[in-house]
This record gives C-alpha cells, sequence and structure tokens, in this order.
C-alpha cells in the first residue's frame, strides 16, 4: 500500500465519520478509493480540532452511537443486514474504535496498521467500498447533532480529511487481502472438553487451508447467532493437519460464548474470519522471553510456547500463569507436563484472591517480585487491568516497551471478565 499519514490520520473503519458539508464526506471518501490517492498528513491544529470536538460529544457517546445507527439504517436501508438484530454489541465497538483512532491520529504507523486490520477485517460482512461514503455521512452528520454550537465548518473540514484517510488505508487493504484468500472460512468442530470452571476446549477443521501465526486471535461466528462476531486466540501453533483449538469461557449475557460452551457439538460448523494480530513470536528480538498469562489468556502463550518447541527451543522461556482462585486457575498440570519435555521452560503459577499453597498474589506483583525483567521479550495475555498494571511494573524495572508485546486493548480476548 502507498500512503502518506504524516503526522496523522484518523477515523477507522468501524467508525463512521462525521458530516461538515453535505457531500463532503462522501466525495472524499470516493477519492480515497483510489489506491493512488495520497492525503496529505494533518496538521497538529487539525488533530487538535478533532480530539477536542470528540471531547465535547464524548457524555453523550451512548445517545450518540444509537443516532448513527438510526440514521444509517433509515438513510441506507441496503447496509442493514449486514448487521446482527441486536445492535448493542455493536454501538460500543463502533465507539471504541472511533477512541482509538482518535488516540493514534498522531501515530501515523500504528494508525495505518490499526486501520488495515480494520479492513481486512470487516470483509466478513460483506463491507464494500461503496459503503465507506454512506458510513462517513452519517457519521460525521451524528458527531456534528452532539457536538451542537462546538461544530464548525474548520472541525467538519478536519474530520472529512482525517476519514478519508483511513478509508483509504481501510479500501486498499482489503482489495491487497481479497486478492490472496477468502473473507471467511467455514470450519467443522472435530472436538470438545470441558475444562472446568465455565471453559471448554474446541477444536474445529477449516474446510480450506488456513493460514496464521502462533499468538494470532480469530473472530468466530456460530450458526445460531448469525452476523455476532467474537473473538478467540489460537491456543496452539500451525498443525500440519490444519485444525485450530480455541479455550472458550462462558460469559454471562454472552450470545457467541454461551452458544461455543453450551451448544456447539461435533459435527457443527461455524465460521472463522481472517487471523489478526502481531503478537507472534517473530516479534521479539531477544533469546530470554517472559511470558504472562491471566485467565483465557493462557490460549495464545501456550501457542507461543508451542512454536518455541517446533523452532527447536532456540529460546529460555519464563511462563507466569495467573487467576483469582485455584479453580480459575486452568491449564496449569498441562504446562507442567511441556515443562518436564522441555528444559527451556520454566513455569509459576499465582493466584490473587485465596490462600493455597504456592504463589500468592497479583500477576503484575508477582512480576516485581520475581524481576527485573530488561533483559526479555515481554508477551502479556489476559484482563484489560492486569496488562496495563503489568505493563507499568516492567517499565518501573527497566523494561524498554519496544519488548512488551501484547493484542490491542479493544480485542475480546483481552476484555473478558
Amino acid at each position: 500500500m502507498r500512503f502518506r499519514i504524516g503526522r496523522a490520520s484518523s477515523t477507522p473503519a468501524h467508525l463512521p465519520p462525521e458530516e461538515p458539508v453535505p457531500g463532503q464526506a462522501a466525495q472524499a471518501v470516493r477519492a480515497a478509493g483510489e489506491p493512488e490517492a495520497v492525503e496529505p498528513p494533518l496538521s497538529d491544529h487539525e488533530i487538535g480540532l478533532i480530539r477536542a470536538s470528540l471531547a465535547v460529544v464524548e457524555p453523550l457517546a451512548g445517545e450518540l452511537t444509537v443516532y448513527f445507527y438510526a440514521i444509517l439504517f433509515a438513510r441506507y436501508p441496503e447496509v442493514r443486514p449486514m448487521f446482527p438484530h441486536g445492535m448493542d454489541a455493536q454501538r460500543d465497538r463502533l465507539l471504541r474504535s472511533l477512541l482509538r483512532i482518535v488516540d493514534l491520529v498522531d501515530d501515523p504507523e500504528n494508525l495505518v496498521r490499526f486501520c488495515g486490520h480494520l479492513g481486512r477485517d470487516h470483509r466478513k460482512f460483506g463491507t464494500l467500498p461503496a459503503h465507506f461514503p454512506a458510513v462517513g455521512e452519517c457519521l460525521l452528520a451524528s458527531l456534528a447533532r452532539y457536538a451542537g454550537p462546538a461544530w464548525t465548518r474548520e472541525i467538519a473540514a478536519a474530520w472529512t480529511k482525517a476519514y478519508g484517510t483511513v478509508a483509504q488505508v481501510m479500501i486498499s487493504a482489503a482489495e491487497e487481502d481479497e486478492a490472496v484468500r477468502p473473507a471467511v472460512w467455514p470450519a467443522t468442530v472435530v472436538h470438545r472438553v470441558p475444562r472446568g470452571n465455565g471453559i471448554v476446549e474446541i477444536t474445529v477443521s477449516p474446510h480450506t487451508p488456513y493460514a496464521y501465526a502462533a499468538g494470532q486471535y480469530v473472530s468466530v461466528e456460530t450458526p445460531w447467532w448469525p452476523k455476532r462476531w467474537r473473538y478467540y486466540s489460537v491456543a496452539n501453533a500451525p498443525r500440519e493437519d490444519g485444525t485450530l483449538t480455541f479455550h472458550v469461557r462462558a460469559v454471562p449475557g454472552g450470545s457467541v460464548s454461551e452458544a461455543l460452551v453450551h451448544r456447539a457439538a461435533v459435527g457443527d460448523v461455524i465460521r472463522l474470519g481472517a487471523p489478526m494480530g502481531d503478537m507472534v513470536l517473530d516479534a521479539a528480538d531477544h533469546s530470554d522471553l517472559l511470558f504472562v498469562a491471566g485467565g483465557t489468556g493462557l490460549a495464545p502463550i501456550r501457542a507461543l510456547i508451542e512454536e518455541v518447541a517446533r523452532r527447536g527451543g532456540r529460546h529460555q522461556v519464563e511462563l507466569f500463569i495467573g487467576a483469582r482462585t485455584g479453580a480459575e486457575l486452568y491449564g496449569v498440570d498441562e504446562m507442567l507436563r511441556m515443562a518436564q519435555r522441555h528444559h527451556w521452560l520454566t513455569i509459576r503459577a499465582a493466584v490473587s484472591h485465596e490462600y493455597i499453597p504456592g504463589i500468592r498474589g497479583s500477576l503484575p506483583e508477582v512480576l516485581a517480585e520475581y524481576g527485573p525483567w530488561y533483559e526479555h521479550d515481554v508477551f502479556l495475555s489476559g484482563p484489560v487491568h492486569m496488562i496495563a498494571t503489568a505493563r507499568e511494573t516492567l517499565a518501573l524495572q527497566g523494561t524498554p516497551p519496544g519488548r512488551i508485546h501484547h493484542d490491542p486493548f479493544e480485542t475480546p480476548v483481552l476484555s473478558a471478565p
């Protein structure tokens, strides 16, 4: 992709932009649909306008997202079938994506990476370049409505420019992805094992080859809830038979997770989206690795350990597994068996809310006790609070930020209870 984002480009695909002057958003996106078109970089002043206007509407974010989808479906009813019947999760996803994009507005490299992921991921919804003008028009209109008197032509122009850049990246990423692989992969459930505490291990066999890297995550759609996609990390490195294993915890009110845990059986067919995520072994620069897994965050960490073994065990690996209670501390026995087979793997488990033999404390506390870790590449997976706190602990002990790897906070594997 040939894009020059300068100091910033903004506004993702989950989100729809705002509406400055009628037609401007659509024109910006039509231009963005041309691969060679390049938006000029946003200035510091334009970045400031975007962030300030978002701060104005943020207290009304819930109402704004409801209004956005209402006018999108009213003006463009043909897009409604692309969305699930229940829209609560979709509205939340839109808001989190918008906040994420504005947060990255002055970080061009990561913004392009994020929007590229969005563009490729949106193929599974059936998103086409022709949909971007409608989304931009309705997002801009929604921002203008809820910003009220604070909305100016100058702010509208900044948002339009930003949306054009984001749409350009997304459209090009989707087109390049379409040339090399399908948008979705049907996969048959071939194995199902309860792991206790509401967790089930589900193994599927894709109907066509599915290429991914250990540590990546995958969006999953079940036949019981069409168009509702949820992300799960693959718990294994690539296998010769092509199967993938997921560790799924049933979340109260979570339609997809409850369907996978309580309804899915061998022989059922689910659908997979394209693999995503940069928390892969090739991101490590050093031979000493620290893996930290909280809850079902063990899944991608387990895959990474398998990948180390596949490559001949050229790394020394320290693994910390944590949970609130002993009952929630799953997978330890299996990891201990792996440590018996591989001399380069050391495992420690800790619980934070129960007195049992062994290590007690939260994972960040335990990391501080056993550190420092400034000579390691660190891979974190688990609840958002754990990852954020662990990052702070590691930074205080001297671990460079570039050596700390984790998936973006908006991925479900990181935001699960």
